[in-house]
């Protein structure tokens, strides 16, 4: 007979919005052992798996930690509850969490109190406000927590009453193997049941097997981040005569390493928690934050091959998004096909239609190269040091947005968009050069069959003054440069040679190039005044730097705008990145950009 050997949850601390996948281990008739569903519909030996899932309600009602989300909370903070702070983050579990995070926590009530004027939408709050009198914090006692909780006037639970036991009322909330918590079982322990049923009397058969999670915590929310103007600058850091060149719409392009989830163990990130650390949680908490930016054109690396098909094409498809992807090859990568990685670049449909599409394997490219230049007793070696899996993704754009430069009017406005992840092995300078110079030849040709601005984006693992971020940013590398000191195929020779002819530069030094004005100076503190670039793009526990850009031709586009960075100390107090909060070890850069009449060069 069907039997239930095992019942077994991958994590035990659920999270509203993150689906529960139960891991159910079967018995079957033979003694073969399987994970397969049995549903009604196709039973097994004449049996099924009847599966349901309950709310259990103590008549204590609980609020969660907003630090620590595992832990009750024991006291609230009146501030919040007076600026009108989301609910959920008033709440600490100890008087030493609230004091521990009193430099990040003010942050909230000074942007409560600098929007006050602002027409803003404040979340949902689950737990309502508590009433005191006084100012600080509050501690939540047993009674107030019963009598003081509620979530305004609409039924907290469901009529029908399942069981009442002990002070406990169980509440049934699903009847099929996944749960996906919502903001009522916030502060809740939920039970999943399974039980094998009999398919002819539809009786179960033994008992049921059950388990309990941890109680439910509402997933934490990432800081909003602010679009910082910095238009009317052009490269010498004047304004135009008017302030802004006429041009032909605006558009929004993001560029983020999302952290490939074969790539996040609990060995590297071993501060971050594990239900934070789990793909569940970071999928939905990467992909509010991802459809949160709106950006028109979005550029992603680390996204692997099965979670591309699966989750970020058809659940970005429902916001407007067509999707391109070109997986990294697998000459080197010898794990799963379906959980290798690649870049991933989505557009909105509505913004921009699709022209064409290229797509460059570095592994090509190196064994052309080993062909045509490297003597044949030094190809292996020479391939066993180039061959490192990496892809970049091109594509041509035509906006849907009308054109109304001075010089073409009505002229097809088209957009090229190269996506890319650069290999990450430090001890190999001269691959990265040769990878990036490889991308901007490649750029180069399509730009002199087609008059196009381009945008290059990506994670290039450079930091600024790298030589391949100096062969991105001034079109050349100095040939006294330290990076070309290593070369041992000889490929970077003659050093003139590693050079482009485009007109890029980094859209975040725009900031450097800014006058003063309403949140520049902070953003400025936040920029490597030597580099022109973001002080970092990547912070973990043992490096910190820029990693990441977003380059454009300058002769044809303008920066209107820039997402703003983050501060590291407010990252710091998770540790580092990934974090609850932030759910890669990378952050997001988003730029917006306006077309203009194509300077001569």
């Amino acid at each position: 007979m069907l039997s239930v050997l095992r019942v077994h949850l991958p994590s035990d601390i659920p999270i509203v919005g993150c689906e529960l996948t139960p891991y159910v281990l079967l018995c079957r008739t033979d003694k073969t052992i399987t994970t397969d569903d049995v549903p009604e519909p196709a039973p097994l030996d004449g049996h099924f798996l009847r599966y349901k899932w309950y709310r259990i309600q103590s008549d204590r009602k609980v609020a969660v930690c907003s630090v620590h989300p595992s832990e009750q909370a024991t006291l609230q903070c009146l501030g919040c509850v007076k600026a009108k702070i989301p609910v959920v983050k008033s709440y600490h579990c100890s008087p030493k969490c609230f004091s521990d995070a009193w430099q990040h926590h003010r942050v909230l009530h000074d942007r409560a109190a600098s929007a006050v004027n602002e027409n803003g939408n404040e979340e949902e709050e689950i737990f309502g406000r508590f009433n005191g009198a006084g100012s600080g914090v509050t501690s939540l006692s047993a009674s107030a927590s019963s009598t003081s909780l509620s979530n305004g006037s609409t039924p907290l639970y469901p009529a029908a009453v399942t069981q009442r036991s002990g002070g406990e009322t169980w509440f049934e909330v699903g009847r099929s193997k996944t749960y996906t918590p919502i903001a009522d079982d916030i502060g809740h322990v939920l039970k999943f049941e399974c039980v094998v049923v009999d398919v002819e009397t539809k009786v179960p058969v033994g008992h049921p097997n059950t388990i309990l999670t941890s109680r439910v915590i509402p997933a934490p929310s990432p800081s909003p981040r602010r679009l910082i103007p910095v238009s009317g600058v052009d490269l010498m850091g004047h304004l135009d005569s008017d302030g802004r060149i006429s041009s032909s719409g605006t558009f929004t392009v993001l560029s983020y390493n999302i952290l490939s989830d074969s790539y996040a163990s609990s060995e590297l990130y071993s501060y971050c928690p594990s239900w934070a650390l789990s793909w569940p949680y970071r999928r939905q908490n990467l992909l509010r934050e991802i459809i949160g930016y709106r950006a028109d054109i979005v550029c992603l690396q680390e996204v692997q091959n099965d979670h591309f098909e699966e989750f970020f094409a058809p659940e970005l498809d429902k916001h407007g998004y067509q999707a391109l992807y070109k997986r990294k090859t697998n000459e080197v990568y010898s794990g799963n096909p379906l959980t290798i990685d690649g870049c991933a670049t989505f557009f909105r449909r509505d913004r921009f239609s699709h022209v064409k599409k290229y797509e460059v394997e570095f592994n090509k490219a190196a064994q052309s190269l080993t062909d045509f230049a490297i003597p044949s007793t030094q190809k292996k070696a020479a391939l066993n040091r180039l061959v490192k899996d990496n892809v970049a993704l091109i594509m041509v754009l035509e906006a849907k947005f009308t054109n109304q430069g001075v010089d073409n009017p009505g002229k097809r406005q088209l957009l090229c968009v190269a996506n890319t992840h650069v290999n990450v092995q430090q001890d190999l300078k001269d691959v990265k050069i040769w990878q990036v110079h490889t991308l901007l030849k490649g750029l180069e040709k399509i730009a002199a069959s087609a008059d196009i601005p381009m945008l290059v984006c990506g994670d290039f693992n450079s930091v600024p003054g790298s030589a391949p971020h100096a062969l991105l940013a001034m079109g050349k590398i100095d040939p006294m440069h330290p990076d070309l000191v290593l070369d041992p195929l000889g490929i970077l020779r003659p050093h003139s040679k590693l050079a482009h002819q485009l007109p890029l530069v980094s859209a975040y030094s725009s900031l450097a190039r800014v006058g003063v004005g309403l949140g520049l100076e902070q953003q400025k503190r936040r920029m490597d005044p030597s580099t022109n670039e973001p002080l970092f793009t990547n912070c973990t526990r043992d490096f910190i730097g820029t990693l990441d850009y977003i380059f454009y031709t300058a002769d044809s586009l303008a920066v209107e705008s820039l997402l703003e960075l983050l501060d590291e100390d407010s990252l710091r107090k998770d540790t580092a990145l990934p974090s609850p909060e932030w759910s890669s070890d990378h952050i997001a850069l988003l730029a917006e950009f306006r077309c203009m009449p194509r300077l001569r060069r």
